[in-house]
């Protein structure tokens, strides 16, 4: 008989495959653009991207050993190892409901500052449609699926031409306006993590559909339990629960909506551990595109704030989820979307190591590390006389000949600096030329 060993070996970058595990860098994951500590390579993008930034990497193996008979042969892997050996066999691209298909490569059409404002108005159409649909329900009012998947397609033909645009506003956060900010927002993620996973676009749009309509089911629930500003009861809880029930009744009884849809409602509470409502169903029960729903559900809703509490950054999102791999989310999927949203995703407010402070408004693929960032704050976190934009990538300075790094992403309302004003005042549209340096007050 034989068993598995795990084995380490450092390989030159020159040798990398897709398939291998990394699990150590020669540089300090922080000097990367990767968020992972540790990461299965999964296409060719993935090897060039370890091949440009380091010389050397240590990947991590199974070889098989022979062994004499022994009476006792099992042998049970760590934790770890079992996580890492489950990856690959839930990819999306080898499971059933994609096997055999191409994955479609999409890359922006237009500049940010182009499409910053037809998304701005895009998602004001959208946010209005998202109240017209749950107060519109709650007085009995039947779905208007024309209004629904047009203004869906608006959102998703912008994420199409350039995603930043409404990843940046989905950073809007207005606590008293919840739920129809958590739809659209839930809608606009649930777009940009279909194009990035390459899904088709006929998915990405019916994905974004999904997203939008989630959870309408809480029209049936009571304000005063949804907006409940204390901890809830159990059954309280339990009445909260039901909206997964109520949304999947209210879909499938709604002309010409997508099955999908309905499957979302249902199921967007599910986890892959068996631990979710309402059915307690496991991975390879829940419908794909509610597993996708449900990781952006939980990050929309952490970084959001509610009545009850503030919301937190990007980074303790992804950390929570990142955490909840193999537990509520399946592995690849949970990667796959940490990646896509990235270390300071667009919207994010960072402090640099020179103290100023500064909103990011885009993000490269290629180099998240060094995204574009408009600086509004000065060391002592005043506003500035004068926002400038610089583009980290180029490696600025500033008038002390020191290098633009990010120190830290801070949560919205940090320092002053709420993005629901800067959207509103139109700072993203038209924005200042880049800059190698910084101009303003020090």
């Amino acid at each position: 008989m034989k068993r598995e060993d795990i084995v380490e070996k450092e390989i030159p970058v020159s040798q990398l495959q897709v398939g291998m595990h990394v699990v150590r860098l020669d540089r300090p994951w922080e000097e990367t653009t990767f968020l992972l500590q540790g990461f299965i390579l999964q296409s060719e993008e993935d090897v060039l991207a370890v091949q440009s930034q380091c010389k050397t990497v240590v990947i991590e193996g199974r070889v098989e050993t022979a062994l004499p008979p022994l009476k006792h042969s099992s042998r049970r892997l760590s934790q770890k190892h079992k996580a890492h050996r489950s990856a690959p066999e839930t990819s999306l691209q080898t499971s059933p409901r994609s096997s055999g298909r191409r994955r479609v490569v999409y890359i922006n059409k237009v500049d940010f500052s182009h499409e910053m404002e037809t998304a701005s108005l895009s998602y004001k159409e959208a946010k209005a449609t998202a109240n017209n649909i749950m107060s519109g329900l709650r007085l009995g009012r039947a779905l208007d699926m024309n209004q629904v998947r047009n203004v869906v397609n608006h959102c998703v033909s912008s994420i199409f031409r350039n995603d930043n645009a409404l990843l940046l506003l989905t950073k809007i956060k207005n606590k008293d306006e919840y739920t129809a900010e958590h739809s659209i927002n839930v809608s606009i993620l649930a777009a940009a993590f279909g194009k990035s996973l390459g899904l088709l676009e006929k998915e990405i749009r019916n994905l974004a559909l999904c997203g939008l309509l989630h959870d309408v089911g809480k029209v049936g629930i009571e304000n005063d339990i949804l907006n409940k500003p204390g901890r809830l009861t159990p059954e309280e809880f339990d009445i909260i629960k039901r909206h997964t029930t109520l949304g999947r009744d209210l879909l499938a009884a709604t002309a010409g909506m997508a099955d999908a849809a309905v499957d979302v409602a249902h199921s967007h509470h599910e986890r892959v551990d068996g631990k979710g409502y309402p059915r307690g169903l496991r991975e390879q029960q829940i419908p794909l595109f509610a597993q996708l729903v449900g990781i952006v559900d939980t990050y929309d809703a952490i970084t959001s704030s509610r009545i009850y509490g503030k919301g937190r950054s990007s980074m303790e999102a992804l950390k929570i989820i990142h955490g909840n791999q193999n537990k509520h989310f399946n592995a690849d999927l949970a990667i796959k979307f940490i990646r896509m949203i990235g270390i300071y995703p667009p919207g994010s407010i960072v402090e640099m190591t020179n103290g100023e402070v500064a909103i990011v408004v885009e993000s490269h693929a290629s180099q998240k590390l060094y995204p574009r960032v408009l600086l509004v704050r000065d060391a002592g976190k005043r506003p500035l006389a004068a926002f400038t934009e610089i583009d980290l990538k180029t490696a600025p300075s500033d008038k002390q000949g020191r290098l633009y790094r990010i120190a830290r992403e801070v949560p919205d309302d940090t320092y002053g600096i709420e993005m629901k004003t800067f959207i509103e005042q139109g700072i993203f549209n038209h924005r200042p030329p880049i800059s190698g340096s910084r101009s303003g007050e020090t």
